[in-house]
C-alpha cells in the first residue's frame, strides 16, 4: 500500500518538473520533498524518476505509477467533497420519528421550513405510537423523534435527551347546538352532568379522569371512539362531548366547537428527544433548531 502523501509528491514533482518548484508548491522544503521521493522510490523498487539539467521526468515506472496516483487522487478529494457537502447540510438524508396529532399540525409546518432551507437534504419520516417511536429511538432508526408527556408521567431524562417544544393545552369538544357551544371558557366542574365520548385505550382518557376527579365527579361514558375524526362525529350528533389536545383539533369537523377549560384540565407537553450518546449528524441538529424556531410561533391558541 503506497502513501497517499508520498503520491502526491510525485505528482507535484512531475507536473512543475522539479523538486524546488514542487516544494514551493506543498510549502515544504526541497530537503523534505526529494526524502518523501527516495522513500516511494524504495517503496516500489526501482527508480521513477531520472534527474537533468534542466529538471526532472518521470521514468516509465513513474509514469505508471503517477497515471494511478491521479486516479487515487481524483477519488480521495470527491470524497473528501462528498463528506464536506454532508457535513455543510448540502447532501445527505434524515430519519425523524413523530405521532399523528403532531404529525398531522406542527411538524409540517417545520418540514416545509427546513426543505425551504436545506432543499438537498432527504428526509424519512415515521409516525407511530409511543412505544415504537421509543423502540424506533433506542435503536437509532431515526436520529430525533417527536413525543409527549403528561405532569403525572414524564419522559426520563436520563433515557434521551428533551427539549419542550410547547405546551398542547387539553380543550373541549362539543356540537355547534350545544348549550355551551358559544362560551369563551368553561371549567371542568360545569361538565359533571354531560356525557362522555372518549378515545378508546387512550391517555386522553386519563386525563378525563383526573379532571374529572378534581372536579368533584365521575365522567359518564356515552361512546369510545377509535379516532379523534370519529369521537368529533359522534360530538357532532349531540351524542356526548369530548376532550382533546388542542393539535388533534387542526382538522376540526365543521359541526363542532372547540372550548378552552382553562386550568381546570392539564396540558400535554410536546418534546424533542433524542439520545445522549448519539453523535449528532448536521442535519439533525439543524432540524432540532428549526423545530425551537418554529414552536416560538407555532404554541397552540384556544
Amino acid at each position: 500500500m503506497f502513501d497517499v502523501g508520498r503520491l502526491h509528491v510525485l505528482l507535484q514533482v512531475i507536473e512543475r518538473g522539479s523538486v524546488t518548484a514542487a516544494a514551493a508548491r506543498l510549502n515544504y522544503t526541497p530537503s523534505a520533498v526529494s526524502q518523501q521521493l527516495r522513500r516511494l522510490e524504495r517503496e516500489v523498487g526501482q527508480p521513477l524518476l531520472i534527474r537533468h539539467a534542466r529538471g526532472m521526468e518521470p521514468t516509465e515506472a513513474g509514469q505508471v505509477l503517477a497515471g494511478h496516483a491521479r486516479k487515487v487522487i481524483r477519488q480521495l478529494t470527491a470524497a473528501e467533497s462528498d463528506l464536506q457537502e454532508m457535513a455543510g447540510l448540502r447532501r445527505g438524508q434524515l430519519s425523524i420519528g413523530t405521532f399523528a396529532t403532531v404529525g398531522s399540525s406542527f411538524v409540517p409546518i417545520a418540514v416545509q421550513r427546513f426543505r425551504a432551507l436545506y432543499p438537498s437534504i432527504r428526509l424519512n419520516i415515521h409516525s407511530a405510537r409511543e412505544a415504537a417511536l421509543l423502540t424506533m429511538l433506542e435503536e437509532g432508526s431515526v436520529g430525533l423523534s417527536l413525543l409527549w408527556d403528561y405532569e403525572w408521567r414524564r419522559l426520563d431524562p436520563t433515557q434521551f435527551a428533551l427539549t419542550t417544544l410547547f405546551e398542547d393545552p387539553t380543550v373541549l369538544v362539543v356540537a355547534a347546538d350545544h348549550r355551551l357551544a358559544r362560551k369563551r371558557q368553561v371549567s371542568m366542574a360545569d361538565l359533571a352532568e354531560e356525557q362522555w365520548i372518549i378515545r378508546a385505550a387512550h391517555p386522553v382518557v386519563e386525563v378525563l379522569q383526573r379532571s374529572a376527579a378534581a372536579a368533584g365527579f365521575e365522567p359518564r361514558i356515552s361512546f369510545e371512539a377509535n379516532d379523534y375524526q370519529e369521537a368529533q362525529a359522534m360530538v357532532s350528533v349531540g351524542f356526548g362531548i369530548a376532550l382533546a389536545p388542542r393539535t388533534a383539533m387542526t382538522n376540526k369537523h365543521p359541526a363542532v366547537r372547540i372550548i378552552p377549560l382553562g386550568d381546570s384540565a392539564p396540558p400535554r407537553r410536546i418534546v424533542a428527544a433524542h439520545r445522549h450518546d448519539r453523535v449528532r449528524a448536521a442535519a439533525e441538529i439543524a432540524f432540532h433548531e428549526v423545530l425551537i424556531d418554529v414552536a416560538r410561533d407555532y404554541a397552540p391558541q384556544v
